[in-house]
């Protein structure tokens, strides 16, 4: 794993902390490498039923920078790095569990991959974000790059990728970058909120939920036997029988 990344656990929310506040939380090769196995741990863990990403004082301003003149050197080791970038992130995306972004700060590069990558964003009012490689002669990857268009549309998308320049907490939230912005102080306790609220609610349907949406947004326009396999696993489950009870009860359910 690594020293810079810790994942602390409470009830049924698990939260992944960047912790390298002297670079501004850049993400070096070794915390990279080690968000799959980190992801294993909460996929695996069935206590675990929402996941936050969070910094310090920032989110994470990228790649480690420092990195690019000894292992990012040349293309096979920049080939190298990238590999471990895609990995991690994809490790996020892939996540079978609702997942929560708690911004602040320089979210730029790959901290703004990182954000992108999970469900809901959510920042600090004073929060900057950026993707920058064409100040670096690098091409964004494919994946990150659709993920980013899904989010923002291809216009604004471009304009983030041509320009290289920051955008601030209100232009993220009205271009959709971001779902809320809340000030200083406040932003923590509303990531707690919702994480606590998503935790709460039946985890089949958001199983279902999450696995429809990431059909939608890799081009699928129809139901096929895959969706009507979650539909099915819902109206046989336990929770289905426990909301229809609380429902009529009139009581809360309990997931």
């Amino acid at each position: 794993m690594s020293e810079h990344l810790i994942l602390d656990t409470a009830g049924h929310v698990a939260t992944l902390t960047i912790d390298r506040p002297a670079k501004r939380n850049a993400m070096s090769y070794e915390m990279w490498s080690a968000l799959p196995g980190l992801l294993d741990l909460v996929r695996h863990d069935d206590e675990i039923r929402v996941l936050v990403l969070r910094g310090g004082e920032n989110f994470s301003a990228g790649a480690d920078i420092s990195e690019f003149s000894t292992l990012r050197n040349g293309a096979e080791g920049a080939a190298k790095y990238n590999r471990a970038v895609l990995a991690g992130e994809r490790a996020i995306a892939g996540l079978g569990k609702p997942t929560i972004a708690a911004i602040t700060g320089f979210c730029v590069g790959g901290g703004c991959e990182l954000a992108l990558a999970c469900d809901v964003r959510i920042a600090e009012s004073g929060a900057r974000f950026g993707i920058t490689p064409a100040k670096l002669g690098i091409v964004y990857n494919f994946t990150s790059t659709k993920q980013l268009v899904d989010v923002v549309g291809p216009s604004w998308a471009k304009q983030i990728l041509f320009s290289g320049e920051l955008v601030d907490a209100a232009t993220a939230l009205r271009i959709g970058l971001v779902n809320e912005v809340h000030e200083p102080g406040a932003l923590q306790a509303r990531v707690r909120e919702l994480a606590g609220t998503i935790a709460s609610r039946a985890q089949v349907s958001l199983r279902g939920a999450k696995t429809i949406v990431t059909l939608i947004t890799e081009g699928q326009h129809e139901e096929d036997g895959a969706v009507h396999a979650l539909y099915e696993e819902a109206v046989h489950s336990a929770e289905y029988a426990e909301g229809v009870a609380a429902f009529l009860e009139k009581r809360a359910p309990n997931f």
